[in-house]
């Protein structure tokens, strides 16, 4: 057996039904899936996700992002994102590792390493991919299987983090793992930009709060937003509009007209609108497509990786 066999089989054992499923372990996420999937619309926390089984594609913006079991990808900023799974069945379900990214915990590492670790480029998007080595899935393994061992957590799953996220910071996205925790960085100015749109999407749109907030200039953050998300800030605030709308829709049965005022829209014809614009139809007609839908599991539910 493989060491990517080996991982597939322990997602398989602690997932068991299709869909993400948190686990005893903070932040570890195991997703499957039995069946490719269409494109689904979510916001992506910055983190790390290794395929065991399958293949997918990740789209930010016009750029695609294809990976499998040889390439994981890492999310470096919390942006809307686009997955889909390409390869998948029953007999060989999607599988896949997701651990997120915590900036304290990153940081702290960085500090006790011996070793510098390079500036990363300030204009380059928050999604990398790059080739799994066996040391990472090695570590990707063991903290998995801790799964086995529930009074073991406690002490051992930081440890295997920590492993983790050092096979991270000695690899070729260590750049982007560095910008994660260092709070000069351009891509740390834009994650606060994007926690203080997060915490006020329903209010009017104000670019001088949030550019105040990211320590920059409007144009400056306009800029180095764009960079890094493949949006605008005002396009940023839309799509959590309209995600967080899709979800209440979905899982709290909310009609359209008391989800876009909920999400801060004050027009209903306008929310229509925007809302045909990123999901390809209006809310009754999507919401009613999405509730006979198998990717229901998914769709509008933050699903990532």
């Amino acid at each position: 057996m493989g060491r990517e066999d080996e991982l597939a089989g322990l997602i398989e054992r602690f997932s068991g039904s299709d869909g993400v499923h948190a686990t005893a372990i903070p932040r570890l996420f195991l997703i499957r899936s039995t069946r490719p999937t269409e494109p689904l619309h979510a916001l992506h926390a910055p983190a790390l996700c290794i395929i065991a089984q399958g293949r997918k594609q990740v789209m930010l913006g016009p750029h695609v992002y294809p990976y499998d079991p040889a390439r994981y990808l890492v999310v470096s900023v919390e942006v809307p994102i686009v997955g889909q799974v390409l390869e998948a069945s029953p007999a060989a379900p999607y599988l896949c590792f997701r651990l997120d990214l915590d900036p304290a915990t990153v940081g702290a590492l960085m500090m006790e390493l011996d070793r510098p670790v390079a500036a990363g480029p300030t204009e380059e998007l928050g999604l990398s991919l790059s080739r799994v080595t066996p040391d990472l899935l090695d570590a990707a393994i063991r903290l998995v299987r801790l799964l086995e061992r529930p009074a073991d957590l406690a002490i051992l799953a930081p440890l295997a983090e920590r492993e983790i996220l050092y096979r991270l910071l000695t690899g070729e996205l260590a750049p982007w793992l560095r910008q994660i925790a260092v709070g000069e960085s351009r891509m740390h100015q834009v994650n606060r930009a994007i926690a203080w749109i997060k915490r006020h999407y329903r209010q009017p749109f104000r670019i001088e709060a949030v550019a105040r907030e990211a320590g920059m200039s409007p144009s400056t953050l306009h800029q180095h937003f764009k960079a890094v998300t493949a949006m605008s800030p005002l396009q940023y605030q839309k799509q959590l509009r309209l995600q967080e709308a899709r979800r209440l829709m979905i899982g709290h049965a909310m009609d359209a007209a008391v989800a876009g005022h909920e999400v801060g829209y004050e027009s209903p014809s306008q929310f229509s609108r925007e809302y045909s614009r990123l999901f390809g139809s209006p809310p009754v007609r999507d919401i009613a497509r999405l509730r006979n839908s198998p990717d229901r599991a998914y769709a509008g539910l933050g699903a990532v990786a």
